[in-house]
């Protein structure tokens, strides 16, 4: 019997998504030892790079989630050790991670995506009006992951409180469209749309940080009870989007579909959540792949990137 691989899971980090990337990690550990992995998880800490040499792993599982993880960073010193990880590489992750960068290349390639603007808040002059746009707005940093803050401004006071809150933490903030409708979202597995997901938040306006992770927060319909047509839409828009950025491995596209029934983009996410209330497992479920085996095909995507003559 071929010995199974040597994973390191790497997890936690810095960002504000911390808590959430180890509730992933912890979950891909569990999967990973119940399939006979010979697996090791490790904080993205200033210890990492003495860790992953000592654990000499034949892949990376990049449970990271946010700026570290996502942007490309921790892809770029994998690629210098020559050990292949999970998920997308450098370039696609960085493009990903810039939201504006994305909308743009989305808009050149005549993606359907909301009307937006960014503001740099570096500069000690905050913007008093949001321009061109028109409110309501939701507002979002340039560089961030699970609605980490993320507001809907109606008003011109709430629009100069959200530039005062933003200022304390971010550089550069986008001002999007509000877009009123139904929300949905289409994973991808290797090159394979899944099931169409309708999101249902329980309590709050949008899909919250609160209302992706907490116990109850949303509900989600897998598969949405939307036409075919529909449903075949969206899938075809992701897969076009995840081809575009050049991701691989998974990913999944955020919608809206507004009450005239018009499919727009919202966010890309490169490295998708895998814990207990998140999306990709509930997707993969409906098509019958458990959550063992959705972590069981992603280590498979990374070790074919490596020879197999120096797999274990």
């Amino acid at each position: 019997m071929q010995k199974k691989a040597r994973v390191a899971v790497v997890m936690g980090g810095s960002s504000a998504e911390r808590e959430i990337s180890i509730q992933t990690g912890s979950g891909v550990m569990r999967a990973l030892q119940s399939l006979g992995y010979d697996a090791q998880s490790l904080d993205y800490d200033q210890k990492f790079l003495d860790a992953i040499r000592e654990i000499a792993p034949d892949v990376v599982f990049n449970a990271l989630h946010g700026p570290g993880g996502e942007d490309g960073h921790v892809q770029a010193l994998l690629d210098f050790l020559g050990i292949p990880y999970t998920g997308s590489g450098v370039e696609a992750a960085a493009l990903a991670m810039d939201k504006h960068l994305t909308k743009k290349l989305l808009a050149a390639e005549g993606l359907p995506t909301a009307a937006w603007d960014v503001f740099d808040l570096a500069g000690g002059t905050l913007p008093l009006l949001p321009g061109s746009l028109d409110l309501p707005l939701v507002i979002k940093p340039r560089f961030e992951g699970s609605s980490q803050g993320v507001v809907i401004v109606r008003t011109h006071e709430q629009w100069t409180s959200a530039m005062l809150a933003a200022a304390k933490t971010y550089s550069q903030i986008m001002a999007e469209e509000f877009l009123d409708g139904r929300e949905f979202t289409v994973p991808i597995l290797g090159e394979e749309a899944l099931p169409v997901i309708e999101i249902i938040p329980n309590a709050d306006e949008f899909y919250t940080f609160d209302a992706k992770y907490a116990a109850g927060g949303s509900t989600h319909i897998v598969p949405a009870k939307i036409d075919e047509d529909l449903a075949a839409r969206l899938q075809m828009i992701a897969l076009s989007v995840h081809r575009l950025l050049g991701l691989r491995d998974y990913s999944r596209t955020d919608f809206i579909v507004t009450k005239e029934g018009r499919p727009q983009i919202l966010e890309i996410n490169t490295l998708p959540g895998l814990t207990a209330t998140s999306l990709v497992p509930d997707a993969c479920a409906a098509v019958g792949i458990s959550y063992e085996a959705l972590v069981d095909r992603l280590v498979g995507y990374a070790l074919s990137r490596r020879d197999v003559r120096d797999v274990a």
